[in-house]
């Protein structure tokens, strides 16, 4: 039975991507011949026999031996909702913090070009990897051997251990914040508790392991909901502040001549006016701050593949609801808060705010609520990691706790590492968002459509396959620019603030 269905989707499938058939020999007519209790094929067969392939292995395996199962191998349970609670909480990171001083450095015209420029294009990036597998690694074994498997195993490595490490950052330096301020204290008094190194590992052993021992992402999505309910908080906060913060500030003297003095490329009399396009030295960070805010590729295919009924046009919707979902959030976010400091934002929205009152109710509820979410935002991170070192690894292996509790204790506890001893990876991050956000946007995604889809069914200079060649010559140029301008920074001696990641 299962090997005639094989052949029936093999022949559904072969028509449908065919160019107009010639008429059919007199073999395929005795095909069509059915049964007295048979109906025709109605024309959304072909639909669902199509959406059926797509649960099929991209390669099956050889028939009359047992299926192996293996740690990909979930059936989907995960609800629409869920998905798109996990998928926008991926997509919504630290950067949200930094999208304001992006936008004072770029000036509201350009930003909203830019945001609306690289949001299309990372939903467009998405659709090209939903035309094939449903594993990042897999693709690139598929289309380039081992070393395309190990490639892009190692970027998606890289670039969410860097994620994760922000976040935990976020963690150390404002939580003894939080709780100073709670406390009532003006100022650090050494107790372990206002310890961020100590806090840090506290979160991560007690909130972050458990989560991320999950053996399916999908669980995640209650915690997603949640962290992103206090994203919407912070929203509706900066929304508020808006309009209860004058400009210039009360210690006007002191914050306009730290930060003339820090961008020597700004007008201090021009902090208050709200400037439709402008260009400086920090804009070449702009970029990759906005391609690193919508980095959400490795994890759309674990949310894939654990999806309820998944279809490509199912995951693609989900895809892009949580995209615009997350372009209102960060716009409306970068509008008001940039509209409430103008030149003098930082590049930690909440620093800027800490400013005019650090004992402010308002202001510390809604650095614990971003504290809550970067923190649960930590494990959903770390599954394509995970999946990642076992894709390359342990390919064969099947699922096993031990396996998969040890590389998420080694994770965390590498993570702890970097943050505890490294004082400032500032720069390592811009590195990263200049490199691994435009490949896991462009350019492997648009590589690997190009090589997995046969020529027979899209030659390559085909419309689809121009178009991707593009995209990926558009990622690179973007790569080579961001690296340009920040190694020039670097070279330069300028100062400069990262913002957010």
């Amino acid at each position: 039975m299962r090997q005639s269905n094989f052949l029936w989707l093999s022949f559904i499938n072969h028509i449908r991507s065919s160019e107009p058939p010639p008429p059919p020999p007199p073999p395929p007519q005795v095909q069509t011949a059915r049964l007295p209790f048979q109906r025709p094929f109605p024309n959304f067969l072909f639909d669902g026999l199509e959406a059926m392939a797509e649960h099929d292995e991209f390669l099956p395996h050889k028939p009359g031996t047992k299926k192996q199962t293996h740690f990909t191998d979930f059936e989907g349970k995960t609800s629409f909702g869920m998905s798109v609670f996990n998928l926008s909480n991926a997509i919504m990171g630290s950067g949200i913090l930094g999208l304001a001083f992006a936008m004072s450095n770029t000036g509201i015209i350009l930003f909203i070009i830019l945001l609306v420029f690289i949001a299309i294009l990372s939903a467009y990036s998405i659709h090209l990897l939903l035309k094939s597998i449903r594993a990042y690694e897999q693709l690139g074994n598929r289309a380039f051997g081992p070393p395309g498997k190990l490639l892009a195993g190692c970027i998606i490595t890289v670039h969410n251990i860097g994620a994760m490490s922000s976040y935990l950052f976020i963690v150390k330096s404002e939580l003894p914040l939080v709780i100073q301020a709670f406390l009532g204290r003006h100022e650090n008094t050494g107790e372990w508790f206002l310890n961020g190194n100590y806090l840090i590992i506290i979160v991560s052993a007690f909130v972050i392991l458990p989560l991320a021992l999950m053996k399916q992402l999908g669980y995640l999505g209650y915690t997603s909901g949640f962290s992103l309910s206090c994203m919407v908080f912070f929203l509706i906060s900066v929304i508020y502040k808006k309009f209860n913060i004058d400009c210039p500030l009360k210690d006007e003297h002191h914050n306009i001549t730290s930060i003339a003095d820090h961008y020597t490329t700004n007008d201090t009399d021009g902090f208050c006016d709200a400037k439709l396009f402008t260009i400086n030295s920090q804009t070449a960070y702009t970029i990759p701050i906005l391609a690193f805010a919508f980095v959400c590729h490795p994890e759309v295919l674990p949310i894939y593949t654990e999806l309820r009924d998944a279809t490509k046009k199912r995951m693609q919707t989900v895809a892009n609801i949580s995209i615009m979902a997350m372009f209102v959030m960060y716009l409306l976010t970068a509008l008001f808060g940039y509209l409430t400091f103008y030149g003098a934002v930082e590049s930690e929205l909440l620093h800027t705010y800490s400013r005019v009152d650090p004992l402010d109710v308002l202001v510390l509820c809604v650095r614990l609520a971003v504290l809550v979410a970067v923190t649960l935002t930590v494990p959903v991170v770390l599954f394509p990691i995970r999946r990642a070192l076992q894709q390359i690894l342990f390919p064969e292996k099947p699922f096993h706790w031990a396996r998969h509790i040890g590389i998420a204790v080694s994770l965390i506890f590498i993570v702890n590492l970097l943050v505890i001893f490294v004082p400032s990876i500032r720069d390592i991050f811009g590195i990263i968002g200049a490199t691994s956000a435009p490949s896991l946007i462009f350019i492997l995604p648009s590589i690997f459509y190009i090589r997995i889809v046969p020529e027979e069914q899209e030659p390559f200079r085909s419309r689809p396959k121009i178009q991707a060649a593009c995209f990926a010559a558009l990622g690179f140029i973007f790569m080579v620019m961001s690296l340009s301008f920040i190694i020039t920074d670097w070279a330069t001696g300028e100062s400069r603030s990262g913002g957010g990641h």
